[in-house]
């Protein structure tokens, strides 16, 4: 079952006849997923693209080359760029970019540790971007970070 949020969410989304896309990372799809499980979400999901690997990013998202090797792959520049580039190519009234780092591997640093989430959210001419540290496990941290995007639709819409 999705989470309440998310429910809440996509009934919204429903209601208003808003549609919703996602380029994700971090979450490897699992947030479009999610969002899938809910009835009736065909009337509002668009759909998604992972973007795990840097190729993926710069490849199929145009991240400019060299902005990963100066922010890195799990930054609020990446994941701004995902989501505005992503949505340039799909008729969706949302996009949301999400990167982060859910294990160790990645680029943590005592200032960016693991549990370390970027999302992105254009609601047409709105922007949010937000940084969030969560804790638990990476199952977890991808579950509490699909939750506060829903929090924010639901708080713009």
């Amino acid at each position: 079952m999705p989470s309440e949020k998310v429910t809440a969410c996509c009934q919204t989304l429903i209601e208003k006849n808003l549609t919703i896309a996602f380029a994700e990372s971090a979450s490897a799809g699992k947030m479009c997923y999610e969002f899938s499980r809910v009835i009736n979400s065909g009337r509002i999901l668009i759909g998604g693209i992972v973007c795990y690997h840097t190729s993926m990013k710069e490849d199929l998202l145009h991240i400019p080359w060299g902005t990963i090797e100066q922010y890195s792959a799990e930054s609020a520049e990446v994941t701004k760029l995902m989501a505005q580039n992503f949505y340039r190519y799909i008729n969706s009234d949302i996009c949301v970019g999400l990167t982060g780092l859910t294990t160790p591997g990645g680029s943590e640093s005592e200032s960016k540790p693991v549990g370390t989430i970027f999302i992105h959210i254009i609601l047409g001419e709105k922007q949010i971007a937000k940084r969030f540290e969560f804790k638990g496990t990476p199952e977890g941290i991808i579950d509490q970070a699909i939750d506060v995007v829903a929090d924010l639709i639901l708080k713009e819409i």
